[in-house]
């Protein structure tokens, strides 16, 4: 799928990481971009560095997890645009820490937020996608969808949800003109762990991080090529391929990269 000045597309997640990187790689390309987060404020920071600024770039404060405020937002940006044809699912938190000791709301608020989340935005949108004369959805999940790591057993596990969810739902929508993307991200230098960095695992290297605009150029390139699939850094993908093939060997590897904390289980 094409993008420039006639696309539109809507974001989730849009006021800070990827989500921000995104709109601006697509706005810069001449897309109108609907910007949706749960703060208005930053959104309206965010929009007003995009080319055209808020008059060109509606704001959408919701919350995903709220399934009417997401289908109320996508409406409306439809009804401003007259259209749709790109959403990028991407809303998400994180709550790290051992499963036997992480508070049930902790549990619930990942849930809802990158699992239904998700579901609720693609719904919201799909509708709109499939009128347009080609559309695509962009589902924004994680590279431990692939592998699960230690001290993110929910979050890996919502991420792993999504990665089904678009799989299926690409073959699902097969002859439509609407494609899906899905991405693995691996560690990007967000905010997404801002409020836990004094209790993050041994074997996060947040330091070494990727950078959100690098990735939103690739997955820019991906929804123009179709892509099936977009793995950032590049060994997210070949974690997941070796994972697929031998858990025990990502296991080795994950050791020998990351330390006993990343695969403490040997066997």
């Amino acid at each position: 799928m094409e993008i420039g000045p006639g696309t539109r597309a809507l974001v989730t997640g849009a006021s800070s990481g990827i989500g921000r990187a995104l709109a601006q790689a697509l706005a810069a390309r001449g897309a109108r971009v609907g910007l949706l987060a749960r703060r208005r404020d930053r959104l309206e920071a965010v929009a007003d560095g995009l080319p055209g600024g808020r008059e060109r770039h509606p704001v959408l404060a919701a919350d995903v997890a709220d399934r009417d405020a997401v289908h109320a937002a996508v409406e409306a940006f439809a009804a401003a645009t007259g259209g749709l044809e790109l959403v990028a699912a991407n809303a998400g938190l994180t709550h790290y820490g051992p499963f036997a000791e992480q508070p049930a709301e902790h549990v619930v608020a990942m849930t809802e937020a990158n699992w239904y989340g998700t579901v609720w935005t693609v719904q919201a949108a799909l509708g709109h996608l499939l009128r347009a004369p080609a559309g695509h959805v962009v589902v924004v999940s994680s590279g431990g969808a692939l592998r699960s790591f230690p001290s993110s057993a929910v979050y890996n596990a919502t991420k792993a949800a999504q990665r089904a969810f678009a799989e299926a739902l690409r073959h699902e929508l097969a002859g439509t003109g609407v494609s899906v993307t899905t991405v693995f991200p691996g560690e990007i230098a967000t905010a997404l762990h801002d409020h836990e960095r004094d209790r993050m695992p041994d074997w996060y290297r947040g330091a070494q991080a990727a950078t959100p605009d690098e990735l939103a150029e690739k997955i820019v390139a991906a929804v123009r090529e179709d892509r099936r699939a977009v793995h950032h850094p590049p060994i997210v993908r070949l974690l997941g391929a070796l994972h697929n093939l031998s858990p025990r060997l990502s296991d080795a590897l994950l050791r020998r990269i990351r330390g006993e904390s990343a695969a403490p289980r040997r066997g």
